[in-house]
């Protein structure tokens, strides 16, 4: 469908004189085109003078109508998006003032109904905007194409990112939706728990939501539980920016671990939250427990002075120091810590740096994200946390000074990022995180979210994990599943080395990884902002570094990290979501679907393997989790070639005896009527099982090659051969039935020799019967594979 007809097919009539003149503006672009094939001089001057009068027939060219007519619908789209918002924030102020002093239930009720309008208006908003922004790009795109003498895309859309309706922030809209819906809720706090060591035990599970469905997710979650603002005062949206510099060895001993589940293998990051500059982080250890043992995994955490961090990891900063600064902190604000909080602090403190040393841990990766929580402040009971624009960073530079170098402890913020040093990831991570009672079972709306179709689980995802696998190809042994997933290839793809540059290896010491270290970037502080500043920088100016040539045996040994093609697709395709209000109606084609209809496949057409298989029940006709090749399947592949070929070679050995046989009995002399057709019989049979046996070779030899090369590519096919069978037992019945016939032929025509006097055939009449019972042993066994 062309964006034209797309864009209709969206439009919401009652806002429809608000969209981009896609149309009107592709009219301009034919007219442009067509004024510069016939070199019609329409213009306005460049120039002008006050003394020369201009002709009143002067007219504007096509070109300067379609720049003026984009740059009214861009100011259309502006206002109207600004108006929209602002009735809603008015609408939502009315309603939190009206929900404070509400008491009567049924009043509430119309409340929360109109709450629930404002919030559909508010994804409608968002869906205006995302068709005129895509519409825009739509246009510049096609104008360069037919213009090419005239390129403005680049620096239109530049403008158009610069529009307030794309660089708002309207994230105060859910924060006052979540505010009144927790209102009408009656939603009661928990205890706020600000201990210097904490614990976390809780069951979490990981999965994938579309860039253009989070707002609809949010908006679902919301209705339930609020968004959870840890400090109003310094965090007003509704999302926090949060690092997390995460620790590894030269091995990556501690990715390897984590990838493998390893009872005890642990993960150490230091987490800050906010824009500014870190002053107090938390040191985080996350250590994984074997759950079939009736153990949960656990996240413990400590907090240091950020300044304090290179010495902690040098073991200068010691355990008395830093209860006396945790001492002094709680004398701030007029507490104490008591004696197991000095313990808890003491051990985890100890026990994270005895691993620093030990596994001469240093920043490897850096994940940031902005995270949306929603909980009931300080109830942990159900959680939901929604990360969006996340991206991982390389923490050393691969042309600039490591960490070490400069004593630090996290990534120059000076330093441009290039484009092997960062990959952002396509989607958003949501996290659901229960602490239930034994018996206690998820709330129905959470399991409604689950089976919304906008969320796509993906088993023990890790940021961390990704990360590393992504900008570090040449380092690790293995790699997580997912990475196999189609819509991760394009990100990771970006950025994988290229085969001149090839894979940077980790720094051990203080050295430097590289040459000279890059220029300073634009960015005002903030790693967001130099990773994107040094993006476009990176992709135009070409690397300094040569790699050396590698030899054949060398290339023989390296494989990249991706395969040809993706052999995995974890989310399911737009049209099987089957949203909140109507689950499950999409998956199973709606609540009164029969099995009559035109529509339905036929018996045969299902047989011979012609259409695919149904999905399961619970919808969804791919796969959700990866299938694990093993080495076994190769040597099972190898089996069924060689029992096919076992049947091809019985059927040839019978028909070259046969053949054998008929040969010898030419030279028979005294050969009557009867034995003559015989043998011509034996001929015909053998030249009847001949040619099945060589199809069967071929066929075996092309089916071993192609399941051979799709197990090696690891390629999402079905392996099992749903035609072949068929075929072949189709072609040793016809074989079967032709023997028999032939057989019935020649005994009548025996009787009728005997009949009228002539004596009776040698025995090898009984030949064909012989050849047919072999072949019907070899047809089965043959259909058995």
């Amino acid at each position: 469908m062309k964006y034209g007809k797309y864009i209709e097919s969206k439009v919401k009539p009652e806002w429809k004189d608000y969209y981009i003149d896609y149309k009107g503006l592709k009219d301009l672009i034919k007219a442009c085109q067509k004024e510069a094939e016939t070199g019609e001089a329409s213009f306005s001057p460049r120039t002008t003078s006050l003394t020369v009068q201009r002709y009143n027939n002067t007219k504007d060219s096509s070109q300067e109508l379609f720049f003026r007519r984009l740059e009214r619908d861009v100011e259309k789209v502006n206002k109207f998006t600004n108006k929209l918002v602002e009735e809603m924030r008015a609408s939502l102020k009315s309603l939190n003032s009206k929900a404070e002093k509400e008491t009567d239930q049924d009043k509430k009720d119309d409340l929360l109904k109109e709450a629930q309008r404002i919030g559909d208006d508010f994804l409608g908003l968002e869906k205006y905007v995302n068709i005129n922004y895509l519409g825009f790009h739509k246009i510049l795109k096609k104008h360069d194409k037919c213009l090419p003498h005239a390129p403005c895309r680049q620096f239109y859309v530049a403008h158009l990112h610069q529009q307030p309706w794309v660089q708002g922030n309207y994230s105060d809209l859910l924060v006052s939706l979540s505010n009144l819906y927790s209102k009408l809720r009656g939603d009661s706090s928990g205890e706020k728990n600000e201990d210097a060591a904490q614990g976390f035990t809780r069951s979490t599970t990981k999965y994938w939501v579309r860039n253009e469905d989070v707002s609809t997710v949010k908006h679902h979650v919301l209705q339930h539980l609020p968004v959870f603002q840890f400090d109003k005062n310094i965090f007003a949206g509704d999302a926090q920016l949060i690092n997390s510099v995460y620790m590894d060895n030269s091995n990556l001993e501690l990715y390897h671990g984590r990838l493998d589940k390893k009872p005890g293998a642990i993960a150490l990051r230091i987490r800050w939250y906010g824009s500014n500059p870190p002053t107090m982080v938390f040191f985080e250890r996350k250590t994984h427990k074997e759950s079939w043992k009736g153990e949960e995994s656990v996240k413990e955490r400590f907090t240091l002075p950020s300044d304090k961090v290179v010495a902690f990891m040098d073991g200068e900063y010691t355990l008395e120091a830093a209860l006396a600064d945790q001492e002094a902190a709680a004398a701030k604000k007029g507490k104490s810590l008591s004696q197991e909080e000095k313990e808890a602090y003491s051990q985890l403190f100890t026990e994270v740096y005895k691993a620093v040393d030990s596994k001469q841990l240093k920043p490897l990766v850096r994940t940031q994200y902005m995270r949306t929580a929603f909980q009931i402040p300080f109830d942990a009971t159900v959680r939901i946390s929604l990360d969006t624009n996340l991206c991982m960073i390389k923490e050393n530079p691969e042309d600039g000074p490591s960490c070490a170098a400069t004593g630090r402890w996290y990534r120059d913020p000076t330093l441009a990022v290039t484009r092997t040093e960062i990959t952002r990831f396509p989607h958003a991570v949501l996290e659901v995180k229960l602490s239930l009672q034994e018996g206690q079972t998820s709330p129905a709306w959470v399991q409604e979210l689950l089976d919304s179709g906008y969320l796509t689980e993906v088993h023990k995802f890790s940021k961390f994990i990704h990360g590393s696998a992504t900008l570090f190809p040449g380092d690790v042994r293995a790699v997580p599943y997912w990475v196999d997933d189609e819509s991760v290839r394009a990100s990771m793809l970006a950025s994988a080395p290229s085969p001149l540059e090839g894979a940077s290896p980790i720094p051990e010491d203080g050295s430097v990884a590289g040459g000279a270290a890059g220029g300073p970037s634009t960015s005002n502080g903030s790693p967001v902002v130099a990773a994107a500043a040094a993006a476009s920088a990176a992709r135009s100016k070409p690397r300094t570094r040569h790699a050396k040539a590698a030899t054949p045996a060398l290339d023989e040994l390296q494989h990249p990290l991706l395969g040809e093609q993706a052999t995995l697709k974890l989310m399911p395709d737009r049209e099987q979501i089957a949203g909140f209000r109507n689950a499950g109606l999409s998956a199973s084609g709606g609540a009164g679907g029969g099995r009559g209809g035109s529509g339905h496949p036929g018996f045969f057409a299902r047989l011979l393997g012609l259409v695919p298989p149904p999905p399961p029940a619970g919808g969804g006709g791919l796969r959700a989790t990866p299938m694990r090749i093993e080495p076994k399947t190769f040597f099972a592949n190898e089996r069924t070639f060689l029992a096919w070929l076992h049947m091809a070679v019985t059927l040839g050995s019978v028909s070259a005896a046969l053949l054998g046989f008929a040969a010898g009995t030419d030279d028979d002399s005294e050969s009557t009527g009867g034995a003559a057709i015989s043998r011509h019989l034996v001929e015909l049979i053998a030249l009847i099982l001949l040619p099945l046996g060589v199809a069967m070779c071929g066929y075996a030899l092309y089916v071993f090659m192609w399941r051979a090369t799709n197990i090696a590519k690891k390629r999402a096919v079905h392996f099992d051969d749903r035609v072949g069978p068929l075929a072949l037992c189709g072609a040793v019945v016809v074989a079967l039935t032709a023997i028999t016939l032939l057989s019935l032929v020649d005994f009548f025509e025996l009787l009728a020799a005997a009949e009228s006097g002539a004596p009776s055939p040698p025995p090898p009449a009984a030949v064909p019967g012989a050849a047919a019972g072999v072949l019907a042993m070899g047809g089965g066994s043959a259909a058995a594979f």
